[in-house]
């Protein structure tokens, strides 16, 4: 499946050559010419990794990395700035951005530096689903929404990593009971409620906005 890659970049000339260039590479391009569409974009869409420039209209590439990290999102950031003094590296690195390209810089540099992200992504994530700020290891059988540490009980986990594999779409009872539950069940479909509900108290403890939805009729969604 081709990358989804998010682009901040104010300069329209350069944000249309580098959309162009990374489609033709087979990747999935999404565009936002500042730094508020920007963010919210990068909330909205959960991408697989996000070119930010770091002089941005509305909220600067800094900020926006900063309530990134802030909200435990750790998708791979690459800024870019003419900005090259070490200082200013550093400063971009604190703020929480995985690596640093200076203007002017060749397209193919980029593209080297996303395929070497993503590669490392692929290869240290593959057991962790994440959807905004709730993240599960498989492996682990950890979760957290944000850093905030998540107890569940076996099924509870069972539930939510089926739901995170597939985010955005809508399960019938049905589905979750032969998916979760098995086959052979044979008990009240009305446990998956009781479970939905279980999760949504864990997930929301804190007040956190709501991300297993009810849709009416049909099911439930993983969704913003």
């Amino acid at each position: 499946m081709a990358a989804n890659i998010l682009l901040v970049e104010d300069e329209v000339k350069l944000a249309r050559f580098v959309e162009l260039e990374l489609s033709s590479e087979g990747y999935n391009i999404n565009v936002a010419h500042d730094g508020i569409a920007g963010l919210t974009l990068a909330r909205e869409l959960s991408p697989d990794l996000v070119i930010l420039d770091w002089m941005l209209p509305g909220l600067s590439g800094l900020e926006i990395c900063r309530r990134l990290r802030a909200t435990g999102i750790s998708i791979p950031v690459i800024l870019l700035t003419a900005k090259d003094e070490v200082n200013d590296r550093v400063a971009g690195l604190d703020a929480g951005a995985d690596d640093y390209v200076v203007k002017p810089f060749s397209i193919e540099e980029l593209l080297a530096r996303i395929r070497a992200h993503l590669r490392r992504t692929q290869e240290t994530d593959q057991d962790i689903f994440q959807f905004e700020d709730l993240s599960l290891n498989h492996r682990t059988r950890q979760v957290y929404r944000g850093k905030r540490a998540i107890e569940l009980t076996a099924k509870e986990f069972d539930l939510l990593e089926y739901m995170l594999s597939h985010p955005r779409q809508v399960f019938t009872k049905d589905q979750i009971l032969q998916k979760v539950w098995g086959y052979d069940f044979m008990g009240n479909s009305n446990i998956i409620e009781v479970y939905i509900r279980y999760l949504r108290l864990k997930l929301e403890e804190n007040n956190e906005k709501r991300l297993v939805h009810t849709v009416r009729g049909v099911g439930y969604v993983l969704r913003e």
